[in-house]
């Protein structure tokens, strides 16, 4: 049952990708087919990086702990979006013009914004496996924490994408602010619980 929930999971998140390809081959693009390709992987890596941030608010507020199975599946989700989403910009928007590119990740602030959270993501999908979790020990949270900074980016990278602080952009960047506000709080909470048992221990 649980092995089917996975592979049902798997191909949902799938989905988005099975249907860009369609549009793409049945000529259902937009205006600029190249924007459209672009933005629409963009949004979907945002997407997965907050489903990923969501579990565990999700496994501490509603109890349900199976939630944290699916969260790494959604994280390698996540980065095989924006990996997408940095091969079109790369290869079909620029051509490969490696000078070009450079210039736009240095000079650009939004692309450096979205440059900045696709690297901070590849040690997190290369440590994803059980492997680099026993090899890394506490240390793995720790460099898993690097996703607060990739969804932060992302979010920005979207904004100032736009160029306007309405709509859609504003309400990522708001759930990311939400999810990360949340740990906080819960740190704090796990901290003063943790001073309490002290003082009565």
């Amino acid at each position: 049952m649980q092995k089917a929930a996975k592979v049902c999971v798997f191909l949902l998140c799938l989905t988005p990708f099975a249907w860009l390809v369609t549009r793409t081959l049945t000529g259902r693009l937009g205006i600029n087919p190249v924007e459209d390709l672009e933005l629409t992987t963009g949004i979907w890596a945002l997407r997965f990086l907050v489903l990923t941030l969501a579990v565990t608010p999700l496994r501490r507020l509603t109890g349900w702990n199976r939630a944290i199975q699916y969260r790494r599946m959604l994280g390698l989700f996540a980065f095989f979006y924006v990996c997408t989403h940095f091969i079109l910009y790369v290869a079909v928007d620029q051509f490969f013009a490696w000078t070009l590119i450079v210039k736009d990740v240095v000079k650009r602030p939004f692309i450096t914004m979205g440059f900045t959270a696709f690297v901070s993501m590849i040690p997190l999908a290369v440590t994803s496996t059980k492997g680099w979790i026993r090899r890394l020990g506490r240390k793995w949270q720790l460099l898993h924490r690097l996703i607060y900074i990739s969804a932060v980016c992302a979010a920005i990278h979207y904004l100032w994408k736009v160029k306007v602080i309405i709509g859609s952009p504003v309400y990522y960047a708001a759930v990311i602010a939400v999810l990360l506000a949340f740990r906080v709080l819960w740190l704090i909470r796990a901290s003063k619980s943790m001073k309490t048992q002290r003082v009565t221990a």
